[in-house]
């Protein structure tokens, strides 16, 4: 047996770095004091979800790696409390910006960072304003642990990347987000379609998933986005296992026992019997595939 305990949580968020990190960090006490080994906080914490509106001013939330406010703090909590804490943040890199994440390993060090691959862009979700398309390519980190891979927010809608992610060996996925109502239309609730596509993650990779979303009604002049919360952990059969209200500030906790979900994986045979020959035409915009310049 190889348990592992993991939790989401979900907050709100204020105009005020400090004070979010603070409430951040007792989440992943709390969550920590449950037994939770590794912790999810959602994406972009450290500030307001800013991609609302394009304004230049808010480039100036991008920090480099190693001097970023929030990742430098929950590495030394991640020590302190022997956890493993994936950290969204904003990152600066010479004249690039980057929708990043940091893994941080039991011990405060940092395994390595994921830029978020997939750039959303549309009414009160402006990412592309703000972030390079992410270059390091889906990733998975040894923690202490366990074998994690992590998604970022748009990415969640992908399988594609959910799938890379087990084929590298992942044992648990992790989807921190931003995600809640639509500026341009506020009878547009995507709650149940926006679970339903990590539940299927988790179900066709037989893999638990963990969600970590915002609570709260944000303003920028003229836009407004209500954040719906509902953070989950799902089950490798796309369960629910437990799942958060919609206003709540939480945490969440469940336990998976990684060496008998490895013996279900090999037992069901659905990576024995993948047949990646065939899948090429994934790899295409349109559904076809060129070949040597022609179709």
């Amino acid at each position: 047996m190889r348990n592992v305990k993991v939790a989401a949580t979900q907050m709100s968020c204020v105009d005020n770095h400090d004070q979010n990190i603070e409430k951040a960090d007792s989440l992943v006490r709390e969550a920590a004091k449950q037994g939770a080994q590794i912790i999810l906080l959602q994406e972009l914490f450290e500030t307001p979800y800013f991609c609302q509106k394009e304004k230049s001013d808010y480039f100036a939330y991008a920090t480099e790696l190693e001097q970023n406010k929030a990742v430098k703090h929950f590495r030394n909590v991640a020590n302190e409390l022997q956890v493993v804490l994936p950290i969204s943040f904003y990152e600066k890199k010479n004249y690039a910006r980057y929708n990043s994440l940091a893994v941080i390993d039991a011990n405060g060090d940092v395994l390595g960072k994921y830029r978020k691959s997939h750039i959303p862009d549309g009414p009160g979700y402006e990412e592309k304003f703000y972030f390079n398309p992410g270059d390091t390519g889906f990733q998975v980190w040894n923690t202490r642990y366990g074998k994690i891979g992590v998604g970022v927010c748009w990415d969640q809608w992908y399988p594609e990347a959910a799938r890379c992610m087990a084929l590298m060996g992942a044992e648990l996925l992790f989807y921190p987000t931003a995600i809640g109502s639509e500026p341009q239309d506020g009878s547009i609730d995507s709650k149940d379609h926006w679970q339903a596509c990590m539940l299927g993650h988790a179900a066709a990779n037989l893999i638990p998933l963990v969600a970590s979303n915002r609570v709260g009604v944000e303003e920028d002049d003229d836009s407004k986005i209500t954040f719906y919360g509902s953070s989950f952990i799902a089950g490798p059969q796309g369960n629910k296992i437990v799942e958060a209200g919609r206003v709540e500030e939480t945490v969440l906790v469940a336990e998976f026992d990684l060496d008998q979900l490895e013996t279900q994986r090999l037992e069901w045979g659905i990576f024995r019997d993948r047949r990646p020959e065939l899948y090429r035409i994934i790899t295409s915009f349109d559904g076809e595939l060129m070949i040597k310049g022609i179709r």
